[in-house]
Parts: structure tokens; sequence; C-alpha cells
């Protein structure tokens, strides 16, 4: 089956969001992301599937949605989905740690650095709030999309 996809405008760049044949969302990169994905052969271009997602996103940026409600099916381990679960559980203008993350999906202290990693390719940003996890001295450390980004989606939501 093809991948949908397609481009929504945002303040943080353009959004390349991809849906699989069902609509359900499996990505949502921004330009220059480490790891994000770029279009590729055989892919559809198709806003129709994305108009809620580009609705709901455009509520966010405008600081009138606090939690997406969209279909989402990104692909990853089992350990990388119950990272990206947990990340839902984070509240709109609040953070955690990389550890405290790691206590929610019942990883070891030891496993922070998997956890990290998961986070790291986390393939919805934005979506999945990837951007609300600091570093545990609470210092912004990183994020696929660049701290530029973070901060902005931090100060959006009145983190910092």
């Amino acid at each position: 089956m093809a991948i949908r996809w397609t481009h929504v405008d945002s303040p943080v760049g353009a959004l390349l969001v991809t849906a699989d044949e069902t609509g359900a969302l499996t990505s949502l990169s921004v330009p220059g992301q480490k790891n994000g994905r770029t279009v590729q052969e055989g892919w559809v271009h198709d806003p129709a599937p994305f108009r809620e997602a580009e609705e709901q996103l455009a509520a966010y940026f405008a600081g009138e949605l606090k939690e997406f409600r969209l279909e989402l099916r990104p692909t990853g381990t089992d350990f990388r989905t119950r990272v990206w679960d947990a990340l839902d559980d984070v509240p709109y203008g609040a953070t955690t740690t990389y550890g405290e993350i790691a206590a929610r999906v019942g990883a070891s202290r030891v496993a922070v650095r998997a956890v990290g990693g998961a986070i790291g390719a986390n393939p919805l940003l934005i979506l999945r709030p990837c951007h609300r996890v600091i570093g545990a001295n609470g210092l912004l450390t990183g994020y696929a999309g660049g701290l530029e980004r973070k901060t902005a989606l931090l100060t959006l939501e009145g983190a910092l």
C-alpha cells in the first residue's frame, strides 16, 4: 500500500505528515530533522486524509488545543512503542525527564540512555510530545527537530 503524504504549514516550518492506507498518521517531520522523513518515490501526495490533523495542528499552534485526538500508528519496537505511549501522558504545559519516562515504562536507571534513544526516534514530533522531555538538571537537551523548535513549543505551551 502506498504511503500518503502532505505538507502542513506551521510556525516551526513546513511539516511533512504521512499516513498509512487507513489514514492513521505514521510520521510528522520538521525541516532538517535528525532522522526525519523525506518524500520517497511511490508515495502519493494526497492532502485529503490529513484535514483533521491540519485543523488540530492549527488549533494547537493558536494555543487553543492542548491534546491531539488523532489516530497514530508509528512503526517501532515494543520498547520504543511503550516509550512513545508514555509521552502521551505528559500534560500540555508540563515537562518530565528521561528518568521519569524510564520509570513509567518500567525500565531501569541503566536504561535511561535507551529511553533517550527511543524518544529521539519518535516519528511523530509534536503529536507525541517528546519536546516536553528535558534533562534531569532542568536543561533543554536533545530534540531531533532542533533546540530552537523545542524552545518554541515549550514556550507556546507555557512551560518556559
